[in-house]
């Protein structure tokens, strides 16, 4: 199930063939469509209405509640049908999407991570929306919360997506574990409280195991912790590669010794796809741990009469900044003048804030318009499950999604940090440090 760490750093790698066939794609297609030379392409008619394909991934609820929608635009107009081909996952779509794009075929619509959808749009592959923004009195752009439009426009304020939904990792805690270690979870305002919790859940246990806490596997945790300590990816002038700061190696030195050394915190890793993000989970839910954290995504498998969820908290005296993702719908840029309006007709569609209520309620991700607190059936929702609106609180400060300019070899290199410091013990300062030589030989050749 690919909804989980949706827009995570693992999620982000490139691969080869990815790239290969991306800037296939702009040497054989992009330039001549920016610039209107290739001539429009013929529209796809089937009986009598324009036919839109739409690429798009996720777990069994997401790509349930995605085919109900297309079917009910398709049911409430008569002059687009959109058609939906559900992929293996978010990375497999931008290879295929990529792969497709230089030879001119595949689909007119996916739904991209963030990073996979702004590297096909720097290199001019996909539509921009501006002028479909412009001409639409309906659509208010201003009520899109902004942590997760924002990532969906370039510097030169082109707008190469919309956003779908958001995803930011919460905390989930085990509530008559903490009722019984006498923690109030509205007290944890810092890191170094969450610490001290863990300690005093972990010493509860008896002969079997109990830990106090368990991150989630992997460096998306590890960096929420560092952004809420100050760090940041990149210098001020994005020349110098940061991750090797006293805010990243003290952040991340927390989870070490909650793990190696005070052995109060744990972690999954390995096993098969999610299996160890189940495993996590698990530990919460049948009391061998006092908490975890974890995906928004996460509240369909949830039972929350045990378990509450909550924010991240800040870190020492810095206010809380873990990341808000978001999931963006993308327009290829075609040439087929009806099929992008079909394209866009839908994206409006499935932006519309009953529909963003109808998709957070069923799988937990975030809606993306403020507007949809003021669903009827949304707020019904939430005055019943609570809990559903934690991660959309969080997202109101939440940081964006930094931008990785090597094409994502600064990510690589912290997933390899992680493991060294979270299954290795490796000190954090060597495992930054050497993280940090290898993002800046790669991003010094991105500079060149």
């Amino acid at each position: 199930m690919n909804r989980k760490q949706t827009g995570s750093l693992s999620g982000i790698r490139t691969a080869a063939l990815a790239a290969a066939a991306v800037l296939a794609a702009s040497a054989l297609w992009g330039c001549g469509a920016r610039a209107g030379g290739t001539g429009a392409r013929a529209d796809v008619v089937k009986d009598g209405r324009v036919q839109v394909t739409l690429w798009y991934s996720g777990g069994k609820t997401a790509a349930g509640v995605m085919e109900e929608l297309i079917g009910d635009f398709n049911s409430a107009q008569q002059q687009y049908q959109v058609t939906g081909i559900q992929q293996a996952d978010y990375d497999e779509t931008y290879t295929k999407l990529a792969a497709a794009i230089a030879g001119k075929t595949g689909a007119d619509a996916a739904l991209l991570d963030s990073d996979k959808a702004r590297s096909l749009a720097e290199k001019g592959l996909l539509a921009g929306l501006n002028p479909y923004f412009e001409a639409d009195e309906e659509l208010e752009t201003e009520d899109f919360v902004p942590v997760f439009y924002d990532q969906c426009r370039l510097g030169d304020g082109t707008v190469f997506a919309m956003p779908a939904y958001g995803t930011t990792q919460v905390m989930y805690y085990n509530r008559e574990l903490f009722d019984r270690a006498g923690i109030d979870p509205k007290r944890i305002g810092t890191w170094q409280d969450l610490e001290r919790a863990a300690e005093v859940v972990s010493g509860m246990g008896g002969e079997e195991k109990l830990y106090g806490w368990e991150p989630m596997w992997g460096a998306d945790n590890l960096v929420d912790i560092a952004l809420s300590n100050g760090g940041s990816l990149l210098s001020a002038d994005g020349t110098r590669v940061t991750i090797n700061s006293d805010q990243w190696v003290e952040s991340w030195e927390l989870v070490r010794r909650g793990i190696h050394d005070a052995e109060t915190m744990a972690i999954h890793s390995g096993g098969q796809g999610w299996e160890y993000w189940y495993q996590t989970m698990d530990d919460v839910l049948e009391g061998r741990a006092g908490g975890y954290t974890g995906s928004s995504g996460d509240q369909a498998d949830l039972d929350f009469s045990v378990v509450g969820a909550m924010e991240q908290p800040g870190f020492g005296e810095n206010p809380p900044a873990p990341v808000a993702r978001v999931l963006q719908l993308v327009m290829v840029e075609n040439g087929k003048a009806e099929t992008k309006q079909g394209v866009y007709e839908f994206m409006k569609f499935f932006a519309r804030p009953a529909n963003q209520a109808r998709w957070s309620m069923a799988t937990g991700y975030i809606p993306v318009r403020a507007s949809t607190l003021e669903d009827e059936g949304y707020k019904a929702y939430t005055q019943e499950n609570p809990q559903a609106l934690v991660p959309l609180s969080q997202a109101m400060h939440a940081s964006p999604m930094p931008i990785d300019p090597t094409g994502g070899k600064i990510f690589d290199a912290l997933e390899i940090a992680a493991d060294k410091v979270e299954i290795e013990n490796v000190p954090v300062r060597e495992a930054l440090d050497e993280a940090c030589r290898t993002a800046q030989k790669a991003l010094d050749e991105a500079l060149k």
